[in-house]
């Protein structure tokens, strides 16, 4: 591995390791239901600080934890015009099977080329 990308790696997997400390927290909104509420966003204090982790500018993850969920964006470095169509097609194949992993979102956060929510009642609802 490079000099660059093992220390990159290495808080990534810190970062990740820190925010899926989660614990089965119901909605303050309505009763009995649990929802991700880093998708919902309706309970301000249950968020996290979201946390970008950057390599250069064009490779990025951001981070962004809650009580019950974590969803993480990740951007791929796209150097030339090759990597370009190479990520958009990996991307597109991803996104035509979302319903088959119950992680991935359809549509990635602006600025990034694929998103995964994940959290304990992501088995329940599942992730779109």
């Amino acid at each position: 591995m490079t000099a660059t990308l093992r220390p990159y790696l290495n808080a990534v997997r810190a970062t990740l390791q820190a925010a899926l400390c989660l614990e089965n927290f119901s909605s303050q909104v309505v009763e009995r239901h649990n929802k991700p509420e880093v998708e919902v966003r309706s309970s301000k204090e249950l968020l996290l600080q979201p946390v970008v982790i950057s390599r250069n500018d064009k490779e990025k993850v951001l981070i962004e934890g809650s009580i019950n969920s974590v969803r993480v964006s990740i951007a791929v470095k796209q150097a030339d015009e090759i990597e370009k169509i190479l990520c958009h097609k990996f991307m597109r194949f991803m996104m035509m099977r979302a319903e088959n992993f119950f992680i991935l979102r359809r549509k990635p956060v602006e600025e990034y080329d694929i998103t995964q929510a994940g959290g304990l009642c992501y088995h329940i609802y599942g992730g779109d």
